[in-house]
């Protein structure tokens, strides 16, 4: 089993909408797959039309095993199944201070996963806190979605940061650029100056309305339009992570 971090300190920067569609990818190719919703909005939920039981809550997704397993949902996506969040998650962090190992919590609690998936997403919340070091310790790639512009390299710094002042395995970390504007010289400039850095994927997802509307289609991009720009640049992005992932 392989585990994708949809992360990125900031938000709005596109994460929900990769951890969508490239979840659908991944079970395109017939390989079973879980997204995990751990964003307290539960966006990830939302485009899938899922809500989490009445019974469900942070607690239960805290003690792992059966009680994850009574509450993964199918999607209407075949090989797809979605983990949903619910809006308890907001207090994780506070749940998570109180676990001896907090850090590995998340680990362990996923390992039996692995008999059943072959991918798990992970659509984390847009901070740093305790969950995010428990998903970092957890993940076998830490995906960052990257905006070019000089606040947003700015947060990709502090995180590299954060991973070398906590011993924590920044070799995990991949960047990738999105909501991309050709036209505008900055974006231009920083995506040419990155291009070549060892974190950086190569293939970039275009600023484009449609991945806007996912919204209001509540499907993957590519489920709905896949001939658009982004969708065939999100396919390109997924045969470029996987090839990653299969090193």
């Amino acid at each position: 089993m392989k585990t994708i971090a949809l992360y990125s300190i900031k938000g709005g920067v596109g994460k929900t909408a990769a951890a969508v569609n490239l979840s659908y990818l991944s079970a395109l190719l017939s390989q079973q797959t879980l997204i995990c919703d751990l964003d307290p909005q539960g966006a990830s939920s939302f485009y899938f039309r899922i809500t989490a039981s009445k019974k469900f809550n942070s607690d239960k997704f805290l003690k792992g095993n059966k009680k994850i397993y009574n509450n993964i949902k199918g999607t209407d996506y075949e090989y797809l199944d979605l983990l949903p969040s619910d809006f308890s998650y907001r207090n994780l962090d506070i749940e998570l201070s109180e676990e001896k190992k907090p850090r590995k919590k998340l680990k362990k609690n996923l390992e039996e996963l692995s008999e059943d998936y072959r991918f798990v997403f992970f659509d984390c919340p847009p901070n740093l806190t305790l969950l995010s070091e428990c998903v970092f310790a957890a993940a076998d790639i830490i995906l960052v979605p990257m905006i070019p512009t000089t606040l947003s390299m700015r947060t990709y710094v502090q995180l590299i940061n954060f991973f070398d002042e906590n011993n924590l395995d920044s070799s995990k970390i991949r960047a990738f650029f999105t909501m991309v504007e050709k036209r505008k010289k900055l974006h231009r400039d920083i995506i040419s100056e990155f291009r070549n850095s060892p974190r950086f994927l190569s293939q970039t997802i275009p600023y484009n309305s449609e991945v806007e509307k996912m919204g209001i289609y509540r499907a993957p991009l590519n489920a709905v339009l896949p001939n658009s720009p982004a969708a065939k640049a999100y396919r390109n992005l997924w045969k470029e992570l996987n090839s990653d992932l299969e090193k």
